[in-house]
C-alpha cells in the first residue's frame, strides 16, 4: 500500500476529501491490522505534496469515527473493529446486526418465570411479585460472547414461554402475539464487570461495560419489555444522531 499512496492534484474532489478516501483505504490493508502504525502526518503530507494541516483534517474526521487511534508521541494506528447500534432508528438486536451484515451465535437462551421484584414492577407497572417471563441470551462471534441480555415482559404480552426465541424477539411479539414495540426508552451507563458477568462475557472482573436500560413500550405508551444489557465495552458502542 506505502508504494502506492498518492493523490490527484487535478482532481476538483478537495485534498482533505482524497486524504480521507486514503486512509480509509489503509485501514483495509492488512498490513494494519495489526498494530502497525500509519506512517506519521510530517511523512504523509511530504509524500502527497500538500500541508500537513490537511492531512490533519482528514485524520481527525476518522479518529472521531473511532477507526483510527491516535496518540500523542506514538502515533496512529487502526482501532480494532468495534460493534454499534444507532438510537435514531432501532430494531431488535438480531434484526439490526443481520441488517448490518454481521453474523453472530446465540451462545445462550433461557426462559423461566420469576415473582416481579420492585425495580420490575415499576418498570413494567404492574404489583410486586405478579410472575413475568424472563428470558435471558448470551449473544456473540463464533470468536466469544459480547453482550448479555436480560428481559422480563409484561403479561399481557401472553408470551408463553415455548415460542422459539432464537429468531427475532419482536417479529415473534408482533407476528404471535399482536403485540408492537413502538418506543424504545434508554438509559445508558458504564458499569465494572463483576465476576459472573466477566465469566459470561469473557473479559476479566473490574473490566469496563457498557450497560443498558431498555423499557419497550406498544403505540400507546403501555409498556411490553424491561431490557437490562450488558456489552463489552472493548466490541461495542452507540452512536447517536441528533438533529436540530
Amino acid at each position: 500500500m506505502e508504494n502506492n499512496i498518492s493523490i490527484d492534484h487535478n482532481s476538483p474532489l478537495p485534498l482533505h476529501v482524497q486524504v480521507e478516501q486514503l486512509l480509509r483505504e489503509m485501514i483495509k490493508d492488512p498490513a494494519y491490522q495489526n498494530g502497525k502504525l500509519l506512517p506519521k502526518e510530517v511523512d504523509l503530507a511530504k509524500r502527497l505534496g500538500i500541508s500537513r494541516n490537511t492531512i490533519r483534517q482528514a485524520t481527525n474526521k476518522l479518529v472521531h469515527e473511532n477507526l483510527l487511534d491516535r496518540k500523542k508521541g506514538v502515533g496512529t494506528k487502526v482501532n480494532k473493529p468495534s460493534i454499534s447500534t444507532k438510537l435514531d432508528n432501532w430494531f431488535s438486536f438480531s434484526k439490526e446486526m443481520h441488517k448490518k451484515g454481521i453474523d453472530f451465535k446465540n451462545y445462550k437462551v433461557e426462559v423461566s418465570w420469576v415473582n416481579a421484584d420492585e425495580e420490575i414492577a415499576a418498570a413494567l407497572q404492574i404489583k410486586k411479585a405478579t410472575k413475568v417471563l424472563k428470558l435471558e441470551r448470551l449473544k456473540g462471534f463464533d470468536k466469544g460472547p459480547f453482550v448479555y441480555f436480560i428481559s422480563y415482559f409484561h403479561p399481557r404480552v401472553g408470551l408463553t414461554g415455548t415460542e422459539d426465541f432464537e429468531g427475532y424477539l419482536y417479529d415473534i411479539l408482533e407476528k404471535d402475539h399482536h403485540t408492537v414495540p413502538s418506543i424504545s426508552k434508554e438509559e445508558i451507563s458504564a458499569m465494572l464487570a463483576d465476576g459472573r458477568l466477566s465469566k459470561m462475557l469473557g473479559t476479566k472482573t473490574g473490566d469496563p461495560i457498557l450497560f443498558r436500560k431498555r423499557l419497550v413500550c406498544d403505540p400507546g405508551d403501555r409498556p411490553i419489555e424491561y431490557n437490562l444489557g450488558y456489552y463489552r465495552a472493548d466490541q461495542f458502542k452507540y452512536t447517536i444522531d441528533i438533529k436540530r
